[in-house]
């Protein structure tokens, strides 16, 4: 278990304008689970992620939420059987709302948790502008809050980035898979390891996604891309291309079963 100090870019909701206006002289800095391609982001773009953050804030706002897990349509994983590729948990404070999730640093296998403004979330080049917000019941919303403050965000997290992680193993972490397990963690405060998260989910029934990678996928990522690795797997599922991994849609399906959602609903542009 690795302990990182958070890193905290905050980005107050202001007017669309300015928030523009700066955005187009800061580059990116993270992207989750994908390479640093240093392109000047387009204005209409940008126009359209901002106005999909002031749309999804209001809806946050209307829902009387304080704390949801969020989801985004970041890269197109259809041919997997999947609609949204990274999850973060959003929060209100004051006016504001800010997301913090797990991002790989520029398609390096390191990682590090992040807190963000609304608009932020929506400005990593996603394939689709679509959230999918899921809202956990009141007592549970407490909880996950006190899980996320600083200095408790990075109580479940691991440095060592795997974009297709084994949910059940400790060598690497994924996006998804710290905030599968900072939910443990806040369920049930007495987790302390990761180990004991994975227990957890286990118990509860969490169900991994299968994702069926055939053999030269899978040796194409392992030699070209450093957030990728299989070496997590057991050997009976990785050589039959069945890699088990911890994906935004599981984690909602799991939110539902076990009744910590209340209530969810989409948002798109």
């Amino acid at each position: 278990m690795n302990a990182f100090t958070l890193s905290f870019a905050f980005l107050r909701r202001v007017q669309a304008t300015a928030l523009l206006a700066a955005t187009l002289v800061m580059p990116v800095a993270v992207h989750a689970g994908q390479t640093c391609d240093r392109s000047e982001p387009r204005e209409a773009a940008v126009r359209q992620q901002l106005d999909m953050a002031v749309k999804t804030i209001d809806r946050l706002n209307a829902s009387g939420a304080e704390v949801v897990v969020i989801g985004r349509v970041g890269q197109d994983l259809s041919k997997y059987g999947q609609r949204y590729s990274h999850l973060g948990f959003a929060y209100r404070e004051g006016g504001s709302w800010f997301v913090v999730h797990k991002l790989n640093e520029c398609g390096t296998a390191l990682s590090n948790i992040y807190e963000q403004g609304m608009g932020q979330f929506f400005m990593d080049d996603p394939f689709q502008l679509e959230a999918y917000v899921s809202v956990p019941r009141p007592e549970i919303q407490s909880r996950l809050r006190e899980a996320i403050r600083r200095g408790q965000a990075t109580a479940m997290h691991d440095q060592s980035y795997n974009m297709l992680a084994y949910p059940w193993a400790t060598r690497y972490q994924q996006s998804n898979q710290w905030v599968d397990e900072t939910l443990a963690h806040a369920m049930e405060p007495q987790i302390a390891t990761r180990e004991q998260a994975q227990a957890w989910l286990k118990f509860k029934g969490y169900e991994p996604a299968v994702l069926n990678l055939g053999p030269m996928t899978r040796l194409g990522g392992r030699m070209f891309k450093a957030n990728i690795a299989f070496d997590d797997h057991p050997n009976e599922k990785r050589f039959a291309d069945r890699i088990e991994t911890t994906t935004a849609d599981s984690v909602f399906a799991f939110l539902q079963k076990t009744g910590i959602e209340e209530s969810h609903f989409v948002i798109r542009p």
